[in-house]
């Protein structure tokens, strides 16, 4: 390889390894220790490391044959995935753009739970509450379903909390908005509040909406289909900037997961 093309490519490894290290790093110290946080950093890590010691991996290689197979096997799988997941990002922004045409007119409209902390909306459930409420004020004869259920040593369930968010912050009626308060998961979320369609007579055949954050709402709309929904329209709230990228990378292997274990 050219010595030019071997220094671009330390710097590029260099630079997008440093950039990614620093994300993550910030995203761990402020708490968010996750999948999306925890596996960039080490492969960042990686990168830096393979960028700075290029010569030394290098003559490692090749004083160890069998390991310079595995090292080449492992950048081939890896640009595999790199080009997954371009194509994935590709379609998840194809599917944000839809969301934010018009919505139509639905006989509901259920918002996925996302987690709370000492009884109050995480800011991404908030960001869903925040989109929703405006699609539930302007369709009033829309079923307004709160979904999430009782976490450990809480006192009352995410769909309750969702529900005082709603009418403290948005003057909604507590008597408009149905609270599905089992649910532990995403299918859950859609599974129980099929219980609470069927007892005010809509047919999953009705277009239903379904708010979510807009990392989720491929999966979101994939379960959905798959548990009988016919015309779920998907309605995407914004991820803060902050944590998006990383939500959008970690999304990623929950949907490969989901996929692989007949969610959808």
């Amino acid at each position: 390889m050219p010595k030019k093309l071997i220094l671009l490519s330390r710097v590029v490894l260099v630079t997008i390894g440093s950039v990614i290290i620093v994300d993550c790093a910030i995203l761990i110290a402020v708490g968010k220790i996750n999948f999306g946080s925890v596996v960039p950093l080490l492969l960042g890590i990686a990168f830096v490391t393979h960028g700075i010691f290029w010569h030394s991996v290098i003559i490692f290689m090749h004083q160890h044959r069998w390991l310079s197979y595995i090292w080449y096997a492992l950048w081939i799988i890896f640009s595999i995935w790199l080009i997954s997941f371009g194509i994935f990002i590709y379609v998840l922004q194809q599917q944000i753009k839809q969301s934010a045409n018009p919505i139509p007119e639905v006989a509901a409209i259920i918002v996925l739970g996302s987690g709370t902390v000492a009884g109050k909306p995480t800011p991404t459930l908030a960001k869903r509450l925040d989109t929703a409420a405006p699609l539930i004020n302007s369709q009033k004869n829309a079923l307004a379903i709160t979904s999430g259920g009782m976490g450990f040593g809480q006192t009352h369930s995410e769909a309750n909390i969702m529900a005082s968010y709603l009418h403290d912050t948005y003057d909604i009626p507590l008597e408009r908005i149905v609270q599905e308060g089992k649910s532990t998961s995403t299918a859950e979320n859609l599974i129980y509040s099929q219980e609470l369609l069927a007892a005010k007579g809509i047919s999953l055949a009705a277009p239903i909406a379904i708010v979510t954050s807009d990392f989720h709402i491929i999966r979101a709309a994939s379960i959905a289909r798959h548990q009988g929904y016919l015309q779920p329209i998907m309605l995407a709230s914004l991820t803060p900037l902050s944590i998006r990228y990383n939500a959008w990378f970690r999304e990623y292997f929950a949907f490969v997961s989901g996929w692989l274990f007949k969610e959808y």
